[in-house]
């Protein structure tokens, strides 16, 4: 049998399997009537756990087993997708009253004038009040506890990647997304007095800042020291005495502000440099326009479970913007995952895909809802 031949088989066993899968998503769907008619849960402990052992025993093929159980698991999946799609029917809507930042009083973020915090916080809210905080940490709780009505928090760089931090403080509040902004982020070398770059004894700012110029670092000898935010490494420049020597990566209109002389512009590693905002809420709220739901999630240590899990998203045609994972510090090696995906809370996809996601991992939160 030749090539041709081969593959024109493959072609028709292809077109049976399709048959039998559209026979078996049909059958699916009279499962989902029947447990929305008797309030029955879609997921059923056992049930999916006798269906591989009975393929795996049926495959005849040891090396194919886990081959067949990965078939059948993908299978089962998109039936329960399925069931979810039909017993969400005309099910009430996630609570989500609509974000109120144009009456919003309480603004506050991380850091000091001239932050990029405070940008951010400027293209949301305009030129209201801003209070601002010590730590990212003083941020999450004043959220949380009622004494901010919004606050504003980096959590992605296009050159230095996840804000660390915000996503850990993330899992440890119960706030929520409302909004996200990007801010173009432009990092400059100032000091208290003019000096030469050899000269200099340390240089001060946010890891992330740190990590953005790492090339001008590292062509220059610099030494640096970890600071809360650019704007307060500036600030304590500003502060110091000029025989310290010591100079800050921060904005140029940050340095102006505090009367600095900029030894070096634009030092960033790549010329397009940009971080987005998170806008903080205590409350679940959502812009009518929100069209990206952002979660966190515990799978399971069992095989395939990240690719389960993939599934889920690229079966309800829903395009997955951001994958982040973060040690729980718990003293085991398990992780948390956040996840930004395409689409609107309100659509019956999406509660079937949040419904599916809730009932199935070890734990699962919804952590807002936005306009990307």
């Amino acid at each position: 049998m030749d090539l041709q031949q081969l593959r024109s088989n493959i072609d028709e066993t292809d077109s049976e399997i399709l048959s039998l899968f559209m026979k078996r998503m049909e059958l699916c769907r009279g499962v989902a009537d029947y447990k929305k008619l008797n309030k029955m849960p879609v997921f059923q402990g056992g049930r999916e756990q006798q269906v591989i052992d009975r393929i795996k025993k049926l495959t005849g093929d040891p090396e194919l087993e886990n081959g067949t159980a990965a078939l059948f698991t993908t299978i089962m999946d998109i039936s329960k997708i399925l069931q979810n799609r039909t017993i969400l029917e005309g099910a009430p809507d996630y609570l989500c009253p609509p974000a109120e930042l144009e009456n919003a009083v309480k603004i506050g973020c991380q850091g000091t004038s001239g932050a990029n915090s405070e940008t951010a916080a400027e293209m949301i809210f305009g030129d209201r009040d801003i209070t601002f905080y010590r730590t990212f940490e003083d941020v999450f709780k004043a959220v949380q506890s009622g004494e901010l009505d919004y606050g504003v928090l980096p959590v992605h760089n296009s050159t230095a990647g996840s804000v660390d931090s915000t996503y850990d403080l993330m899992a440890k509040y119960y706030v929520y997304i409302v909004k996200e902004v990007t801010v173009e982020i432009s990092h400059c070398l100032a000091a208290k007095t003019r000096v030469p770059l050899s000269e200099l004894h340390r240089v001060y700012s946010h890891p992330q800042a740190l990590a953005q110029c790492s090339e001008f670092i590292s062509a220059n000898s610099l030494k640096t020291a970890e600071y809360g935010n650019t704007a307060t490494a500036a600030e304590k420049v500003a502060g110091s005495d000029p025989s310290e020597k010591i100079a800050a990566i921060c904005s140029s209109s940050c340095a102006e502000k505090l009367g600095l002389e900029v030894l070096a512009e634009n030092i960033a590693d790549v010329s397009v440099n940009r971080t987005k905002f998170v806008c903080l809420s205590r409350n679940m709220q959502a812009d009518p326009e929100a069209d990206t739901i952002s979660v966190m999630l515990k799978i399971p240590h069992t095989e395939g479970s990240l690719y389960r899990l993939l599934t889920k998203f690229y079966v309800n045609g829903m395009n997955l913007l951001r994958i982040e994972s973060r040690p729980i510090k718990d003293g085991s090696f398990d992780v948390m995952f956040y996840l930004d995906f395409s689409g609107k809370i309100t659509d019956t996809k999406v509660k079937a895909t949040l419904r599916d996601l809730e009932e199935n991992l070890e734990y699962f939160r919804i952590l807002g809802t936005f306009k990307n």
